[in-house]
């Protein structure tokens, strides 16, 4: 069998189970399995494949057919600039959150050095991204999840950055520090009801303590921002991801907290995504 071949094959199995990137997916399970591009195996389409290599190929093209993410598959994802390692402990970075890193930049001058808090930081690949755009800067990362840290220990290591960020195991109630410059964070953000609504890719692999807000969707983004306001400096920056129809509810909150509100962006589909604001009280 050669790689045309097994492609076709595996992409009509895809489609069967409404897997609308089927020929992507099958793409790049394939070069996973031969360590090629996907370059150099859609210019040598003709190539065989041996029995191991096509068994392999079968083998993680059913964990695609059950749906399992295909960043988990290959175990990286592409984010901002950068590589990042991605397993089943963290969240899948989304080209959304870039947003984040993009106005968080904004606010970090190129030499200067800033004290930065990551809450919820997951893979890192937030964090990671500042960091290499800034390397002046130190960072803070939290996350409640002592896998996900390791994930994100790996991917600092990964980037050579391992001595200007500190892994904390710890939920934001419980954790008290210095003042910051600036605070970032990609709090779980989905309520019950559109939990139950998301694609089987996400609500049946991705973790679900990075996703559901609590009943409401608010309940982790309130108390991002309610300890964010002991934690960060006046005139310091919190910019924060909110999902669609947040908007109004979050933006109380902040001027509640002593917050003022700079810009809210949104993202490619046209959804406000990216909010951030200023300590000013």
């Amino acid at each position: 069998m050669n790689y045309q071949e097994i492609l076709n094959k595996g992409s009509k199995i895809l489609r069967a189970k409404n897997i609308k990137s089927s020929s992507l997916d099958c793409e790049l399970i394939l070069s996973k399995v031969l360590k090629k591009t996907r370059e150099e195996i859609l210019i040598n389409l003709n190539n065989k494949i041996n029995k191991k290599q096509k068994k392999e190929f079968i083998f993680y093209l059913n964990k695609r057919r059950n749906k399992n993410p295909i960043s988990y598959i290959l175990g990286f994802k592409y984010f901002w600039k950068y590589k990042f390692y991605i397993d089943k402990s963290v969240l899948i970075p989304r080209p959304e959150s870039e947003h984040i890193v993009e106005q968080t930049l904004k606010y970090m001058p190129i030499g200067k050095s800033m004290n930065i808090l990551d809450i919820g930081t997951g893979s890192g690949c937030l964090i990671i991204s500042l960091l290499k755009e800034r390397p002046n800067c130190l960072a803070t990362a939290i996350d409640i999840s002592k896998e996900a840290l390791k994930t994100a220990k790996f991917n600092a290591k990964l980037h050579h950055l391992e001595n200007k960020i500190k892994f904390f195991n710890i939920n934001i109630d419980k954790f008290n520090s210095n003042k910051y410059d600036l605070i970032i964070s990609n709090p779980p953000y989905i309520n019950k009801v559109d939990l139950s609504r998301l694609d089987e890719d996400v609500r049946l692999h991705e973790p679900r303590s990075a996703l559901y807000g609590g009943v409401t969707g608010f309940e982790e983004i309130k108390k991002v921002i309610e300890k964010s306001s002991k934690l960060i400096r006046y005139s310091g920056k919190l910019i924060v991801e909110i999902g669609e129809k947040q908007k109004k509810y979050i933006l109380k909150i902040l001027l509640k907290n002593g917050f003022y509100i700079n810009k809210i962006c949104k993202d490619f589909s046209g959804k406000e995504r990216c909010l951030v604001s200023t300590k000013i009280k």
